[in-house]
């Protein structure tokens, strides 16, 4: 019988740890949506938020809160505190070092294929960093094969969000991709810490480190004010239907400052605002 349990408090802390995930998708990918639509100056505070996002909230803390239910039998499980922290910070670094990429190249596959290899890589190290950080009185080691197919699926899942991040847009849609998103990262996670395997010291030996429990009220606290703060960043900047419209005028606009779109001349042409309407019939 294996001295490992996944899920020590049942479904609770998978299923807590899906929804954690695609809520901070979800963020992520509106967030993305609005860095389409602004100038590039101002799509950089936009994808900072959105590495943030899905970084933090969407991969790290959903790790962290689905390994609240691993537990091994024999030995108590403690966390060394900056190599958890490092984690986080490498999860944010990764999603943004991708988004960015990505944001120069647009939809060219080498940016993109480039970007997902990036940011997958970089949240299968996250990954395996927070596991390094549990600290326990037994021997850990874990499968290659395992191993290597989760690295796989991070590479995946990763490319396959950064695709989002280019082309998804409208509330159903953007749910729908961060349900998936969701799927792929806990999808990840799980493959991940099923290639451990673990031996218990018959000799018990001291364990240094913060409990898990320590994490949980900073943790809270931490992402509650994160998300809203992005929350409101969103609810307080022009719409993306308001953006795009004023997409299409500043086009219209430099379209008829160029001559690309010439007024209609000539008796009976109709005179046109900026936008190309009709007024009404010129007057001959």
């Amino acid at each position: 019988m294996s001295a490992i349990d996944h899920y020590a408090y049942g479904l609770l802390t998978p299923v807590v740890a899906y929804v954690i995930s695609s809520v901070g998708s979800m963020l992520g990918l509106l967030l993305t949506s609005r860095a389409r639509l602004v100038s590039a100056k101002e799509s950089r505070y936009w994808l900072t938020g959105a590495a943030v996002a899905i970084g933090g909230t969407g991969i790290w803390t959903m790790h962290f809160i689905a390994m609240m239910g691993f537990a091994v039998h024999g030995t108590a499980i403690r966390y060394d505190v900056p190599l958890t922290v490092g984690s986080a910070i490498i999860a944010i670094v990764v999603v943004a070092a991708g988004l960015f990429l990505v944001r120069q190249g647009g939809e060219r596959p080498g940016f993109l294929f480039g970007g997902g290899a990036l940011t997958g890589l970089g949240v299968a190290g996250m990954h395996y960093l927070g596991m390094a950080a549990m600290n326990m009185s037994a021997h850990v080691s874990y499968d290659p094969l395992l191993v290597a197919a989760s690295v796989l699926i991070a590479v995946a899942a990763a490319t396959t969000a950064l695709w989002f991040t280019l082309r998804v847009h409208g509330a159903l849609r953007i749910g729908g991709a961060a349900l998936v998103m969701g799927v792929a990262v806990t999808g990840m996670h799980f493959t991940g810490m099923h290639a451990m395997a673990v031996e218990v010291h018959q000799e018990p030996m001291p364990i240094t480190g913060a409990r898990p429990i320590d994490f949980m009220l900073p943790v809270i606290v931490g992402i509650s004010m994160i998300t809203m703060g992005l929350l409101l960043a969103l609810l307080l900047s022009p719409s993306e239907r308001e953006l795009r419209r004023e997409r299409e005028f500043l086009d219209r606009l430099q379209r008829r400052r160029d001559g690309s779109v010439a007024p209609a001349t000539g008796e009976g042409a109709p005179e046109v605002d900026l936008f190309g309407t009709p007024r009404g019939p010129a007057i001959s």
